[in-house]
Order: structure tokens, then C-alpha cells, then sequence
């Protein structure tokens, strides 16, 4: 089973770059392979453009760095996409990526728009408030109805899980690791269902 491991971080030494690639490595000890997109890193261009709207309005081919993440994400069985909360929700070039990637066709929309639908998707995201913050104001609810249901449910896919991490709490650490552990047993048990 082949993952792919997407966060969205402008340092490579933070919290969410570091938990993706201990993810990625889980997967890989587990048996699996695992492919890392560092959005930032990569230069991934996040605004959508007159490309991306000629490609909605069938007037335009698919960019070329589109094409090359839709190729990527037909290679894997899984998706796990990794990154902090900002303003309760994901950083602009996670979102950028999900609104230029997914495209009418392809992730959505037809019958044959099965991308997402294909494979399991797994969600997990970094925040700095406390559970208290998050419950008390609704954003736990609000994020999962923008992310999980707006735009994978919608794709025709269940998350097949998904972790919020506060970082402001106590026992990050091993929070951290039993959220790394359920994201690769999640991964491998439907690599196990797969070869059934």
C-alpha cells in the first residue's frame, strides 16, 4: 500500500513537518511505502487562477503542476494530510492545493470522479488552544463540517480518520505518537483488507 503524506508548513523543522514524516516513517516500517509532499518546500502554487477556471468552464487542459499532483495522489491507496489550524482551519496552501488538485471530473462531480472516493483519506491537525476553546466555541464541529464533510465526504469519500492535536496541553508527546500509531494501523489495516 502506497501513501501519500501532504503538509502544508513553511519551516521544515516544525511540529507539523516533523509529525508527517514520523507518520511516513511508521508507514514504511509497517511495511508499507510512503511518498512526502512538502507543499512549501515544493513551491506549490496555491491561487487559483485563469488556468484553474478555464479548466472548471471545460475551455482549458489541466495545468501541468495539477496534472503532476492528481498523478500522485493515482498512485497512492491512502492520503494523510497533515497541518496546523489556522484561524480553524487548514494554512491557504493546504486549501489552495485541495481547491487547484481536486478537480470537477476528476475528484468530483461524475460518476467516473472517483479520486478521493478511491482512497482512504486520514486528517491530522495541529492546534495551539486548548479542547476548552475549541468545544466551547464550536471549532472541533465547524472544522469538521468545512474539511471532512465539505470537501472529502462531498468527493464521495469517508476520512477514514481524523486527530486533532493541541499543542498548548500537556502530554503532547504521547498524544503525538498514539496519533502517529492510529494513522499507520488505520493505513495498514486496510492494506490488510486489500489483500483479502
Amino acid at each position: 500500500m502506497h501513501t501519500l503524506v501532504l503538509f502544508a508548513h513553511p519551516d521544515p523543522a516544525s511540529l507539523t513537518a516533523s509529525t508527517a514524516r514520523r507518520i511516513a516513517d511508521g508507514l514504511v516500517a509497517s511495511g508499507g511505502t510512503a511518498e512526502i509532499a512538502d507543499l512549501a518546500a515544493e513551491g506549490f502554487d496555491p491561487r487559483y487562477g485563469d488556468a484553474d477556471l478555464a479548466v472548471l468552464r471545460g475551455a482549458g487542459g489541466i495545468p501541468d503542476d495539477v496534472l503532476r499532483e492528481q498523478e500522485r495522489v493515482e498512485r497512492a491507496d491512502a492520503l494523510v494530510f497533515v497541518h496546523p489550524v489556522y484561524w480553524w482551519g487548514m494554512p491557504a496552501l493546504m486549501k489552495g492545493w485541495l481547491d487547484r488538485v481536486l478537480t470537477f471530473g476528476w475528484a468530483f462531480g461524475t460518476d467516473q470522479a472517483t479520486a478521493i472516493a478511491e482512497r482512504d483519506v486520514h486528517l491530522v491537525r495541529l492546534g495551539g488552544n486548548a479542547p476548552e476553546t475549541y468545544d466551547a466555541h464550536g471549532y472541533r464541529e465547524a472544522i469538521r463540517t468545512v474539511v471532512d464533510h465539505g470537501v472529502f465526504e462531498f468527493a464521495g469519500g469517508p476520512v477514514s480518520s481524523a486527530h486533532l492535536l493541541h499543542t498548548a496541553e500537556a502530554g503532547l508527546e504521547t498524544r503525538l505518537d498514539e496519533t502517529v500509531r492510529a494513522v499507520v494501523s488505520h493505513v495498514g489495516s486496510a492494506r490488510a483488507e486489500a489483500l483479502v
